[in-house]
């Protein structure tokens, strides 16, 4: 590993701090090093406030150092003024000599620009420092830019003879098929995914709160299909403690209304489309109208299957549990897409297989 390459993977571990708060931004990680010591770091700070490399250059004690030092970055700075001025700018300012880029944002008001930006003010460049790593972690970023929708997750436990939930339960709480670990990490996931999504079924059947309860972080928006408005209004996705969308066939009076009044944060948004054909692809249409950056699908088979054979997903995650149920709602299906096995873990006993759309 070169020494490039070894700020640069500094610059990833800051930037994971900054997943779940930072959207609609990528969340970016910037170290500034002076004579292979490094003294500054930073992250972007949740929306409308400092990025990595204002925050990076801030922790700088003396300010005089940075004539003569490298500032890393995950990302092209952006050289466009939004809730903030310009990175480019201000690395500028600081006549900073060097900057090394992860990579290149192809975000069309930046895409190149910043790079410019700072080459014509004298400075030397390098771009595509442990480029792939950087784009990973920047996934979801790049998913919306690149692909106008969505990265999205799909996410379930089986049991270990192929079952996702019995045919029929005695109360409207969910059967558990993988440990309390692997519940967790499931929490830990919905904090940094902007949304969550399932269906009618998986509404009624288990009054989900599709909340982070047993992690830190924000509350995924929720995203509930509701084809014929079958699901109680007493349901626990309506108690309007999270901003709650919810797609349906037809608007009904009442929800029309709901629609005409002024919005606070937590309301119910309703959303039509048709649930005849191309489901998935309408979803991610609503979705990026929404601006959600990023989707966990927690639905029944039938939802995850739908975005399975439209092939609308980017990454898959399935529990393996060691429960058995004599019969039950076979899981969802990979085969048919061009998927592979990226990994395959062991949580206290659960296998959890991820997978990633080819």
């Amino acid at each position: 590993m070169n020494q490039n390459e070894k700020y640069i993977k500094r610059c990833l571990q800051l930037a994971k701090n900054g997943i779940g708060t930072a959207r609609p931004n990528p969340s970016v990680g910037a170290v500034i090093v002076y004579e292979n010591t490094i003294i500054g770091e930073g992250y972007t700070s949740k929306y409308g406030e400092s990025h990595a490399e204002v925050n990076a250059i801030n922790s700088v004690k003396d300010k005089t150092l940075l004539k003569d030092a490298t500032i890393y970055v995950t990302l092209e700075p952006c050289s466009h003024f939004g809730k903030t001025p310009p990175c480019a700018d201000l690395i500028v300012k600081h006549k900073i000599p060097n900057v090394v880029i992860g990579s290149v944002d192809t975000n069309s008001l930046v895409a190149g620009k910043g790079i410019e930006r700072l080459k014509n003010a004298g400075i030397n460049v390098t771009v595509g420092v442990l480029n792939d790593e950087c784009k990973k972690h920047h996934k979801r970023f790049f998913t919306v830019q690149n692909k106008k929708r969505p990265y999205i997750i799909l996410k379930w436990a089986e049991t270990a003879n192929g079952f996702i939930a019995p045919r029929k339960k005695d109360s409207q709480k969910p059967i558990w098929i993988s440990n309390q670990y692997s519940q967790q990490l499931v929490h830990k996931w919905r904090s940094e995914e902007h949304a969550i999504l399932i269906g009618t079924n998986t509404a009624i059947a288990d009054n989900p709160s599709l909340t982070v309860r047993s992690w830190a972080g924000n509350n995924p928006v929720r995203i509930v299909l509701d084809r014929n408005n079958r699901i109680p209004l007493n349901a626990t996705v309506f108690d309007k403690k999270v901003k709650t969308l919810v797609l349906t066939e037809k608007i009904t009076k009442k929800q029309d209304e709901v629609l005409s009044e002024e919005k606070n944060a937590n309301d119910i948004l309703y959303q039509q489309i048709n649930f005849s054909s191309r489901v998935a692809e309408q979803i991610c249409e609503v979705l990026q109208k929404h601006k959600i950056q990023s989707v966990i699908i927690e639905g029944g088979t039938q939802t995850l299957q739908t975005f399975i054979d439209e092939n609308l997903w980017d990454e898959s995650l399935v529990f393996v549990g060691k429960t058995m149920f004599e019969s039950g709602v076979v899981a969802p299906s990979l085969k048919g897409s061009l998927h592979k096995l990226k990994k395959k873990e062991n949580i206290e006993g659960d296998v959890l297989k991820t997978y990633i759309n080819d």
